[in-house]
């Protein structure tokens, strides 16, 4: 098998397409969540513990010298990626749920029988032939 053709088989794929289709969704969900928290849910939670802007929190290391740039720990930063990465892994544990309850809904629902092949009607005739004759 040639490579292309062994690559056109695996970007062709149902399961390729619908990756990339969730990373592009989830690429703009995660510039959603990050607006939402950023400007959203972290000013009044600055506001209440006292007017802090949590971007601007940051230790200084190391003092700027000459050409060289200050060496800055920015820990506010971090504190609103991890609100970032709580409200994204919220969201996603919600959607798997709502999936996964419509999937046990539909594995509940009852199914009817199938109907009897022309072969097993076929039999209980014979069956039932037989039962007579007897």
């Amino acid at each position: 098998m040639s490579m292309m053709k062994e690559f056109k088989d695996f970007a062709v794929k149902g399961n390729v397409v619908d990756m990339a289709v969730g990373i592009i969704i989830g690429a703009a969900f995660g510039k959603i969540v990050s607006s939402f928290v950023g400007d959203v849910v972290m000013p009044p939670l600055g506001m209440i513990i006292g007017g802090v802007n949590f971007s601007d929190l940051a230790f200084t290391l190391q003092e700027a010298a000459g050409s060289a740039p200050a060496v800055v720990l920015k820990y506010g930063m971090f504190i609103q990626t991890l609100f970032d990465f709580i409200i994204v892994a919220f969201a996603i544990f919600m959607a798997v749920r709502a999936i996964n309850s419509l999937k046990k809904k539909e594995q509940a629902a009852p199914k009817a029988p199938p109907a009897p092949s022309a072969e097993q009607l076929l039999l209980e005739e014979i069956r039932d032939l037989l039962k007579k004759s007897r």
